[in-house]
């Protein structure tokens, strides 16, 4: 490592950082007249805040409720317009129907065909006009014809003494009604006319108008209409509807109960409060109660006949909003403008630190260079038994590496035992099987029985086959081969490991038995038989290796067991094929039962077994694309289940194939 010499001068950078050092270490003690100046000036600063945003607050809504105010009642103005152009525009249709001979001839003289012929002038006039309805009434208050004559909601017949229309035309004056209908419960506004007949009045003819779309929901605010008690009868906010805007008197009440007005509408007054007087009758009030209750601008237009008052409620939530965000602005500059001066100001304390910094900064530089040449001196000591280490370190490495070696040379030596080990497992089966067919051999051969002899050299032939092709395929245990796409039926699989281990097979119950999945249905299974319909995706050998494996375990456990049973289950599926093998010896053990597919794995003693049974049935159930499980059962005994994807084959029924 190369020793350090002297260290150069400070830079500017290393002068500021010393200062901002300085500066945190050594801080500045603040006098009582120091801390209350700074103080004052805090307030100030505060108190400046809080007269901006509120000046800006005053200046912003004034200006905006003035424009509001302007709008509005630009906007008031031109409804009160429309509405009273509309009423005008139906002012003269009464008047007009009055004065029609049909009308007054079935007033004077009512008669069935006068009736019709009225009934059908006035659906027509009503269709013209584009009015809701229209009807004439006798002098005794009932309807003989309407526009509706013949809808199921018909006026005709109806009674209309107690209305204010009827009473006032029956005056000779003009009718003007705002009320909901007692035969359509339709609100509607009545215009009447007395009809007279020479000289006297003979009835009242009366033309309804439906005046629900005026206050639409489009509008740019509220709106609402009130009739000459202040009842709101039209409301673009359907909640306001069917309220006052000012206490009623008992005796109007009972009037509006009497004459039916609303269909005996409960009248309650709406919560306004009057928060403000403005220029040109404008009201700032709040509807509801509470704080929180919105706000709104109301204008006031009278419509002058009918008595009706248009009021419009512009909502004053923009205006707070504008006025809000406008003093949000002037909080943040005011807030910005101080920062700056903060900030200009710390830089010119930040200056004068950092010049009186330097001195100190040269002192600490002078005993800096004496530090690093000590810590120089160690370093170096350092550097040469770090080198030792990594000599060391070097030489670990390259025995860890020849010992690595080694053990992959041991590894490969280890994977030819076990593929040794495995062929001797695999042929003890068939080996035993060869010695029980040549020792009948030889016996047949001494009776003379030739067919019989031939018959068990024909086995030993098979058998013979059967184990090269072990040898072959053991080699699926060591790496892993593409399972074939080959089909193995297996009715013949069983009955041949039947025949193979027939000898020990000799003192044990074997029950095979069929079941369908699909249609729940199981019998006994006639190994004997075909069964075209029970094939799987496996190689033959390789599914007749898997059932040896299985059931000399079921042989080897179930030794000395008082009946010993074994049985075999076949179930059948759509898609599966599931042999399961199950014994009733002493099942398998809890610590057992998660190594029990582990290569060289055995609960056999010495000699009897190598472990390698289940670990290569389970290898080959899972190239022929199924599985292998093991449990044990609920009434004793462990139970093997193989998985088998089932190859559909043209067949007959499954569990009627075999017979």
């Amino acid at each position: 490592m190369k020793a350090a010499g002297r260290v150069a001068p400070p830079s500017a950078q290393q002068v500021d950082g010393a200062a901002r050092y300085a500066t945190i270490v050594e801080p500045h003690r603040l006098d009582f007249p120091t801390v209350t100046r700074r103080l004052l000036i805090l307030f100030a600063l505060v108190a400046g805040l809080v007269a901006a945003c509120g000046l800006t607050w005053t200046i912003t809504w004034q200006h905006g409720i003035d424009n509001l105010r302007r709008n509005a009642a630009a906007r008031v103005d031109r409804t009160t317009s429309a509405l009273k152009s509309t009423l005008d525009r139906y002012e003269s249709l009464p008047y007009l129907l009055a004065g029609h001979p049909f009308v007054q001839e079935v007033l004077d003289a009512p008669t069935p065909a006068g009736v019709e012929r009225a009934n059908r002038y006035l659906e027509d006039l009503n269709r013209r006009a584009r009015a809701t309805s229209t009807y004439i009434i006798r002098a005794d208050g009932i309807c003989v014809a309407a526009s509706n004559w013949n809808a199921p909601d018909t006026f005709v017949g109806a009674e209309y003494r107690f209305r204010p229309y009827f009473v006032d035309a029956m005056k000779g004056g003009v009718g003007r009604f705002f009320g909901i209908g007692t035969i359509s419960q339709a609100p509607g506004y009545y215009i009447s006319q007395p009809v007279l007949h020479d000289g006297r009045i003979v009835g009242v003819a009366v033309v309804k108008l439906n005046l629900e779309w005026f206050p639409g929901a489009d509008a740019p605010e509220s709106l609402i209409v009130t009739d000459d008690h202040g009842v709101i009868f039209l409301s673009s906010v359907p909640a306001w509807k069917y309220h006052t805007v000012r206490p009623l008197s008992g005796a109007i009440t009972d009037t509006i109960w009497q004459t039916r007005q609303y269909a005996q509408q409960p009248i309650a007054p709406l919560p306004v409060t009057i928060e403000r007087m403005l220029e040109g009758g404008a009201q700032i009030v709040r509807v509801g109660g509470g704080r929180m209750a919105p706000r709104y601008l109301a204008t006031r237009r009278a419509l002058g006949e009918p008595d009706w008052h248009l009021i419009t409620m512009a909502s004053v939530d923009p205006v707070n909003r504008d006025a809000r965000n406008a003093t949000i602005v002037t909080g943040f500059g005011y807030v910005s403008l101080c920062l700056l001066a903060f900030y200009w100001r710390m830089r010119r304390a930040r200056v004068r630190e950092m010049i009186r910094s330097r001195a100190l900064l040269q002192k600490a530089y002078a005993e800096l260079n004496r530090r690093v040449a000590e810590r120089t001196a160690d370093l170096s000591q350092a550097n040469e038994q770090l080198k030792k280490e990594v000599s060391e370190r070097t030489r670990a490495e390259q025995e860890l590496r020849a010992a690595h070696d080694e053990l992959i040379q041991a590894s490969k030596l280890a994977a030819l035992g076990q593929m040794a080990a495995g062929i001797t497992h695999e042929l003890n089966q068939p080996l035993a099987a060869l010695r029980s067919f040549s020792d009948n051999t030889r016996v047949f051969l001494e009776r003379g029985d030739e067919a019989s002899a031939r018959e068990n050299l024909e086995a030993i032939a098979a058998l013979t086959e059967r184990m090269g092709k072990i040898t072959n395929q053991l080699k699926l245990f060591v790496g892993r081969a593409r399972p074939r796409s080959a089909r193995a039926p297996i009715a013949r699989a069983l009955r041949n490991v039947l025949a193979l281990l027939q000898k020990r097979l000799q003192d044990v119950t074997v029950d095979l038995s069929l079941f369908d999945a699909q249609t729940g249905h199981r019998e006994t299974f006639d190994v004997s038989a075909d069964h075209p319909a029970l094939v799987a995706h496996c190689d033959e050998l390789r599914l007749e290796q898997v059932l040896i494996n299985l059931l000399g375990n079921a042989l080897d456990v179930i030794v000395g067991t008082p009946s010993p049973r074994i049985a075999i289950d076949i179930e059948v599926s759509d898609a599966t094929l599931l042999i399961s093998v199950r014994d009733n010896g002493p099942g398998i053990a809890d610590e057992v039962l998660p190594r029990l597919f582990e290569p060289f794995f055995t609960t056999k003693e010495m000699g009897q077994g190598l472990g390698l049974g289940l670990a290569i049935s389970s290898s080959i159930a899972r190239d022929c694309g199924g599985s292998l499980v093991a449990r044990n059962a609920p009434e004793g005994g462990a139970v093997f289940i193989l998985t088998l994807r089932r190859a559909h084959v043209h067949a007959p029924d499954i569990l009627t194939s075999g017979s």
